[in-house]
């Protein structure tokens, strides 16, 4: 069975971190394609209050197998102490579009 592509989401508090980290997962190809976007606001709980902050998006396009390596990149360059990292499945796609994924993440 081949790899599953995912989807990992994770907000930033700027474009300068979004940028940093797209950087780094590219370099070391733990990412095929990485989509940086407009800022928002977010409003959540932490600590017992309603805080809101503006962050910006970032999802990462990748395999499945290469997930553990991700997260620890976003952890090390993520200035918050507990940041959002999520992991979707991919359960479609376009089989040129996920090829080239696999092909871009794969090791050389």
């Amino acid at each position: 069975m081949p790899d599953p592509a995912i989807l990992v989401i994770t907000n930033v508090p700027d474009r300068a971190v979004a940028t940093a980290l797209a950087q780094s997962l590219l370099d070391r190809r733990l990412a095929a394609c990485i989509n940086i976007g407009a800022p928002v606001e977010s409003i959540y709980h932490w600590q017992d209050r309603i805080e809101t902050g503006h962050e910006v998006p970032v999802v990462v396009k990748t395999r499945s197998a290469l997930y553990s390596n991700v997260e620890d990149a976003i952890r090390k360059l993520h200035p918050y102490d507990t940041p959002e990292i999520i992991a979707i499945p991919v359960v479609a796609g376009d089989a040129r579009y996920l090829a080239w994924l696999a092909d871009e993440t794969a090791t050389r």
